[in-house]
């Protein structure tokens, strides 16, 4: 089978390797399709703590597949269910595990960090994956490509539950990737009265504005607080998402929240990264500052509900899909921060 394979910083390659065999306790999965995220970015630039400089590993945590094999122990799976998977896999038995938050576990394994994901044709999903709960069946109704974005959709779902938006609020969503574009449909399915976008590429506005902006903010032509102001007649936002590993746009997300307002720092900088805070303005003005990351297994169950009832269409947020002889190119068009989404079709030679 071909396996687009991560070599150490900076390095994809197409490899070929020996269709894996599942234990006992393991299923296999056909991989249909599995897109780019940007930890899989991360890793390529600049390595993980979780794969040792000499090791090498199949990246993709975002892939929906066929079960086509299955060990004799597994219960409850069969050949043919359609599947995705939650990627984090708690241990079981600490604190955070015990209150389902298998995100996070801080001795967790992943699908394409700690073990090999879905950029191959075909994947093992371990033991404790089935056992913790991170295999999911999807309905017959959603294509693999929409059961691969599910992932994403559910880390933004994770993030969502605590901002408690209403069709009174407005919203800002700072960047223009796929995940603001699904931040931008959560917001649109939930009523917020006003969602304001900032980017600092007028094209990359104009693709992700008609997900659900009302506004869009150029950062390369205005300042972002005083226009964000103007368009609110100068009373702020109730929500602010940091969609991009900027520090400034954390310090703007914070300086456009208007009272009781909450934040969601989604992206995380680079270690040892500081921001200033305005602690003055959290304190007399009620504000909720907030960090999430990963999803858990109900806020993945929840994610997959909101694509299965069409309310969040995360197909809309791909501009480009790659086969697997090709995968190495999708690599490097996702490098380059062209478009939005990127996909790779594994049973696919070529899409393009």
């Amino acid at each position: 089978m071909k396996a687009a394979v991560y070599q150490g910083q900076g390095r994809v390659v197409l490899d070929e390797r020996p269709r894996p065999t599942p234990r006992d306790d393991e299923v296999l999965v056909k991989v249909f399709a599995a897109s780019i995220c940007g930890t899989d970015l991360k890793v390529l630039r600049g390595g993980h703590f979780r794969v040792g400089p000499n090791e090498t590993r199949v990246l993709g945590h975002e892939l929906a597949g066929e079960i086509v094999e299955v060990g004799k122990h597994v219960a409850h799976w069969k050949t043919g269910q359609r599947v995705s998977v939650v990627p984090n896999i708690g241990c079981g038995h600490c604190e955070m595990c015990r209150k389902g938050l298998n995100n996070m576990c801080p001795d967790y394994d992943a699908f394409g960090i700690s073990i090999d994901g879905g950029f191959q044709q075909y994947m093992i999903v371990t033991a404790e994956a089935i056992y913790g709960g991170n295999l999911i069946e999807i309905p017959a109704s959603m294509s693999f490509e929409e059961a691969s974005l599910v992932e994403p959709l559910s880390c933004c779902v994770n993030a969502w539950k605590d901002l408690a938006v209403t069709p009174e609020d407005r919203v800002l969503v700072l960047g223009t990737g796929p995940i603001a574009g699904l931040f931008l449909q959560l917001a649109k399915a939930y009523g917020a009265r006003q969602v304001i976008v900032v980017g600092r590429r007028a094209e990359r506005l104009a693709e992700i504005a008609p997900l659900g902006a009302t506004d869009l903010v150029d950062s390369s032509k205005v300042d972002v607080v005083d226009e964000v102001m103007r368009l609110t007649g100068n009373r702020g936002v109730d929500v602010a998402l940091t969609c991009a590993p900027a520090p400034e746009l954390q310090s703007q997300g914070l300086a456009c929240l208007a009272r009781l307002g909450r934040m969601n720092f989604f992206s995380g900088l680079n270690k040892g990264t500081r921001v200033d805070l305005d602690s003055n303005k959290v304190h007399y003005w009620g504000l909720k500052l907030l960090g999430s990351t990963g999803s858990s297994v109900s806020d993945y169950a929840r994610a997959l509900q909101l694509v299965e009832t069409g309310k969040i269409k995360v197909s809309e947020v791909v501009t480009h899909r790659f086969g697997m002889n090709d995968a190495v190119a999708a690599f490097d068009h996702a490098l380059s921060g062209k478009g939005m989404k990127t996909i790779i079709y594994p049973q696919e030679d070529s899409l393009r």
